[in-house]
């Protein structure tokens, strides 16, 4: 009996850890810097995108059911947020031959990062450490140009989120433009 008891308590904790647990919103603060690899090994730092609006989504993992859907509409809207001056940039901590597998699968215009070092994921507070297992939340940063987080989406529905980080986008830079 105390056993089961502990075995649930533990389940139920692990539970809270997992699914309960958020980040802290990063909106209006500044954007955590990185330096990280694409799909074809090309190295990629926030300070290349300065002037430029960047959408930079956070996913579990490559060639699974949700991130495959979210990064294909992402993919079929990919001109609708260049004509916002706009580069979308997809983050797992899937390494580099994943990425270059998914991103060719996938016909992706836009590159994926490889934070195969879970330290960008850290810095943006969306790592989920279950000790044996580590991925991204699915969790999105909408990046000014000046460097700062403009929105943060702390819920994501993959069917859905590629329009409603447009929508947002258009939102904001209406504000920015003020």
């Amino acid at each position: 009996m105390f056993a089961k008891k502990q075995i649930i308590t533990f389940f139920i904790l692990i539970t809270f850890i997992t699914f309960g647990a958020h980040a802290d919103n990063l909106t209006g603060s500044k954007a955590p810097t990185f330096e990280l690899s694409d799909q074809s090994g090309k190295m990629h730092k926030l300070s290349d995108y300065a002037g430029k609006w960047v959408v930079l989504y956070f996913y579990p993992r490559n060639h699974t059911s949700g991130c495959t859907v979210e990064a294909g509409a992402f993919r079929d809207m990919q001109a609708k947020f260049a004509d916002l001056n706009t580069t979308i940039m997809g983050v797992s901590v899937d390494d580099v031959e994943s990425h270059k597998s998914f991103h060719s699968d996938l016909k992706l215009n836009f590159d994926l990062l490889s934070d195969n070092q879970q330290t960008v994921s850290k810095d943006y507070q969306v790592l989920n450490d279950l000790v044996v297992v580590k991925y991204s939340k699915r969790q999105t940063f909408i990046i000014d140009p000046m460097g700062m987080v403009a929105h943060h989406f702390e819920d994501v529905d993959p069917d859905t989120h590629a329009q409603e980080t447009y929508d947002k986008l258009q939102e904001v830079q209406k504000i920015y433009s003020m």
